[in-house]
């Protein structure tokens, strides 16, 4: 089969098409026919080298998967050779072909094609379990979500207006905040003319919001934690400027916060089949309705993987890139 392989560390150019044999499903795996993988921020990491695929998984680049399922491995229920899935995976989805934990899978949206199911797994297991697990975000609460034109800002921001909550986010041009507002934002402030915390702090009298999504890391940790109402829950997914930052923790302990943050790659297949169960109860039917949908920014063909990292890299998008097999 054709898949996608990092020659070394590098630039997008070592990302090179190569002929790799057809993975074989392990018992409680089925192997799915791609029709498109999703693009990830955690995919550009790994080609950098500085986000080494966890023990076990496939070195081939891809978090994300949609397909026809072409075989089952030992041990498999509920699925049968046929049926059009997406599916969150280790690694492996820049490729023709890749294996997937059965309980990782879930059934295409009814109504919705099969490459743009490519789109769902990464970001929407991503937010179900930080959002809404992690944050505790409820019905009429506030919810801040820094990257918003982003492939989790977009799915975030559409889930939590669904549900119920009122949203902000961060981006940084007046198109992408446009875009976020579309998306069910409130109010999407340009980082790159105005202060998040006074803006949000003014728009909530003062309160600011229960739970803020963070990607961006140390460079934003003290405004976070600024920015939190009491009882406020921040949620770090991603340590895109940084690791390591000071806190007030008398902040901390005075409007009795809560920080948290997870990440899901490493995570083990039964966390994720938890997730998965949630999903399709909870999101599915809002899915298959049309009241939340992934964002689809652009599509390329599967050897031209590099040129989806370089927009990846220009962050010029909203939504998601998807590779198309």
């Amino acid at each position: 089969m054709i898949a996608i392989e990092i020659r070394e560390p590098g630039e997008p150019d070592v990302l090179v098409p190569v002929e790799r044999p057809m993975p074989v499903p392990a018992a409680g795996e089925v192997l799915i026919r791609v029709a498109a993988a999703g693009v990830n921020r955690p995919d550009v990491f790994q080609r950098r080298g500085r986000y080494a695929p966890p023990p076990g998984a496939s070195d081939i680049p891809g978090l994300e998967v949609s397909g026809v399922i072409e075989a089952l491995g030992p041990d498999v229920a509920g699925w049968r050779a046929g049926d059009a899935v997406c599916a969150l995976v280790t690694g492996g989805g820049y490729a023709a072909y890749c294996v997937a934990p059965a309980p990782q899978c879930l059934p295409v949206p009814r109504g919705m094609d099969t490459v743009t199911a490519a789109a769902i797994p990464e970001t929407f297991f991503t937010v179900w379990t930080n959002v809404f697990e992690r944050g505790r975000l409820a019905q009429g609460e506030s919810l801040l979500v820094h990257g918003g034109s982003s492939g989790i800002g977009t799915t975030a921001i559409q889930l939590a207006k669904a549900r119920g909550s009122r949203v902000f986010a961060t981006a940084g041009s007046a198109e992408k905040c446009a875009a976020c507002e579309r998306l069910g934002a409130e109010r999407a402030i340009n980082y790159r003319d105005a202060d998040f915390v006074a803006v949000v702090r003014e728009l909530t009298g003062g309160r600011g919001v229960d739970v803020v999504l963070d990607m961006v890391g140390a460079d934003y940790f003290s405004r976070n934690v600024e920015v939190l109402a009491v009882e406020g829950r921040l949620v770090e997914i991603a340590t895109l400027h940084g690791v390591k930052a000071e806190v007030n923790i008398q902040a901390i302990m005075a409007r009795r916060l809560t920080i948290t943050g997870s990440t899901l790659r490493p995570r083990p297949i039964a966390d994720k089949a938890a997730i998965a169960d949630q999903l399709r109860r909870h999101v599915w039917p809002l899915l298959e309705s049309g009241v939340v949908k992934p964002i689809v920014h652009a599509t390329f063909p599967l050897r031209d993987a590099a040129e989806a990292h370089r927009m990846m890299e220009s962050s010029v998008h909203v939504g998601k890139l998807l590779l198309l097999v």
